[in-house]
């Protein structure tokens, strides 16, 4: 069945697996730790940005300990967003043992990087137990004496979906090279049985245009089209294109109440511009938006009708939709989508501003908008093909 320029597919889900939702901040670390000090056979960690800072020399450690231990360590980071590491850091972590690799574009220079970018937060340890979310690793992402964790959220899943992410970080790592698509995580390692009680089905979507791979686009039109009552989206970077925007405004137009958190304050003015440019339209069509305040908020999660959610590396934006290797995980758990659902909603009640068209119109003049224009038409236009001038986390 076509849905605009989707097909509306529905992946396998197993449902064989125990999920719970985090958050990012010291407990995140401390259980990422925790998990690669127990592994016993492999470690997958692919990060889009992978910083040379305190947080990230934690994990160096913890990784290396692994490595010494006899444990596959197998480190993936974009060559683009993680291009500051050290030339002495890659040496430590080769020389420890540790598989490290630069995922690459199909073209670079010096001034210029075209191509797909790693943008997928995932670690697999094991292939029993793994995390996917939007959490890098990088000071930003962890709770520091006076710095807070921006907000960002992951999931933990164990059950018979870890083999499955285990082979997608296997071939992502593999890339083009001979056997590639010879993944070892099915056969080596044992199934995880759990209670019924705890049981979750979960399946992968993907983003990945090299591979045809829009899957998480349509989760999100998928959402849209059969939502009853809500949906609720927490995204840091909100900038739908056309056709995403064409779903949006079909489903409020039917009844659906659609919820957007964003963020208040933002790593990156130009976004925060350029979402600010679309509250217009957002609020003619009825869209209910919210601007989380205590930090900079960097999740991306949604939630439809207390049923289903998905969350991961995905923004609801072009750049995710058609440029980046992105990774995000659907959950169906009436139990678990209530949780998210009462979760987002006690966000939006304590730690949000909602923005009204009378406050929205108070905020612009014609330079405050013109600079808006700006910032979205160099957003939607400029960040699908090229990606030196700006970095989106």
């Amino acid at each position: 069945m076509l849905i605009g320029n989707y097909i509306k597919t529905t992946s396998l889900y197993t449902s064989n697996n125990q999920v719970t939702l985090l958050q990012g901040g010291s407990d995140y670390f401390d259980l990422l730790e925790k998990i690669i000090a127990e592994s016993k056979e492999s470690i997958h960690l692919q990060v889009y940005i992978f910083e040379d800072d305190q947080t990230g020399h934690r994990i160096v450690q913890a990784l290396l300990s692994a490595a010494q231990r006899k444990v596959k360590v197998y480190l993936m980071v974009d060559g683009y967003a993680s291009r500051s590491i050290s030339d002495a850091l890659i040496k430590q972590l080769t020389a420890g043992g540790i598989h490290f690799r630069f995922f690459e574009p199909l073209f670079k220079g010096s001034n210029f990087y075209f191509g797909r970018r790693l943008h997928h937060k995932v670690v697999v340890v094991d292939t029993t137990i793994a995390m996917v979310g939007g959490i890098n690793i990088s000071n930003h992402y962890n709770d520091l004496p006076g710095k807070p964790a921006w907000l960002d959220f992951a999931l933990l899943v164990r059950g018979d979906v870890v083999k499955e992410l285990c082979t997608v970080c296997w071939k992502t790592w593999k890339g083009s090279q001979p056997g590639y698509s010879k993944s070892p995580c099915i056969s080596h390692n044992p199934t995880v049985h759990l209670y019924f009680s705890e049981m979750s089905n979960v399946r992968i979507r993907r983003n990945d245009w090299v591979r045809r791979k829009n899957q998480i686009s349509k989760t999100y039109v998928e959402m849209m089209t059969t939502a009853n009552s809500q949906v609720i989206i927490l995204c840091s970077y909100f900038l739908p294109g056309t056709l995403m925007r064409r779903y949006i405004k079909k489903a409020a137009s039917r009844g659906v109440a659609v919820k957007v958190i964003v963020t208040g304050k933002s790593d990156l003015l130009i976004a925060k511009n350029a979402e600010k440019f679309l509250y217009d339209w957002l609020l003619r069509n009825k869209i209910a938006i919210y601007e989380y305040q205590n930090n900079i908020l960097h999740g991306k999660i949604a939630v439809c009708d207390s049923k289903w959610v998905t969350i991961g590396s995905y923004n609801v934006n072009d750049i995710s939709a058609y440029a980046s290797v992105e990774l995000n995980l659907d959950i169906q758990n009436d139990h678990f989508a209530k949780e998210v659902h009462l979760m987002l909603e006690g966000i939006m009640s304590k730690d949000c501003l909602a923005i009204t068209k009378e406050g929205h119109i108070h905020s612009k003049n014609i330079i405050k908008q013109f600079f808006r224009w700006v910032s979205y038409e160099l957003f939607r236009l400029t960040f699908q093909a090229f990606t030196f001038y700006f970095k989106q986390k």
